[in-house]
């Protein structure tokens, strides 16, 4: 029997995390076998061929050089644990995915910048959190998200009030909403896939169970 990759998929530690259940749910399916990594849930030791960042708080903003005094809800342990994470995937080469918050926390880390409150930017899309496909995202032609989903044009769902300002070394932009803000960033030698969005909630979508599939593909070719 073909072993099943290990994908790690951090979060909030919390006993309820629905975003490590539809997470795990969608990795099972997919064909993996997903470990849960939290500041209260350690890694059992055994190599990982994939590793999902996971959605949550705001990333406190000492991490980008931003105002110290902004209101923003942080979990600075949850940063550090994250931060060390990405950096060990990065070494690794393992394949990335970064939801939401952990969009954000992969730029952070490659030097990036984030928009700490995105409400005075808003123009045309609003800014009401909701798990239902309601926002409009466009894709990049030619890029590998675009070509994962099948699409160039999304309808996601939002729960953030932070994004991606300015993207960080070897990222490019390939997904925006209406108002330009940026929605998914890609590292340019491969691997490494942004989405401000929740795939999690939303795989009854095929275009959103893909980027699951596109994980768990990459996953197995690492191995």
């Amino acid at each position: 029997m073909v072993k099943k990759p290990r994908v790690g998929v951090t979060g909030s530690d919390r006993r309820w995390s629905p975003g490590w259940w539809c997470t795990a749910l969608a990795l099972k399916l997919a064909g993996a076998a997903p470990e849960r990594i939290s500041v209260r849930h350690s890694p059992n030791g055994k190599s990982l061929d994939a590793l999902i960042i996971g959605g949550g708080d705001d990333i406190s903003p000492e991490h980008y050089n931003s105002d110290l005094d902004a209101k923003v809800k942080t979990d600075s342990a949850r940063d550090r644990l994250e931060i060390e994470w990405i950096q060990k995937a990065l070494e690794m080469n393992i394949p990335l995915l970064g939801i939401c918050r952990g969009a954000q926390l992969i730029n952070v880390v490659r030097d990036g910048t984030l928009h700490q409150d995105i409400r005075a930017l808003r123009k045309r899309t609003h800014n009401r959190p909701g798990l239902l496909p309601t926002k409009q995202v466009r894709l990049s032609p030619g890029s590998i998200l675009a070509e994962i989903c099948s699409k160039l044009r999304l309808r996601v769902n939002s729960l953030h009030h932070q994004a991606i300002k300015d993207t960080g070394a070897d990222l490019q932009a390939v997904g925006w909403d209406l108002d330009e803000i940026i929605q998914a960033v890609e590292w340019r030698k491969g691997r490494i896939i942004g989405l401000q969005w929740h795939p999690e909630y939303l795989i009854y979508l095929p275009s959103q169970f893909a980027l699951f599939r596109w994980l768990v593909k990459t996953a197995r070719e690492h191995k």
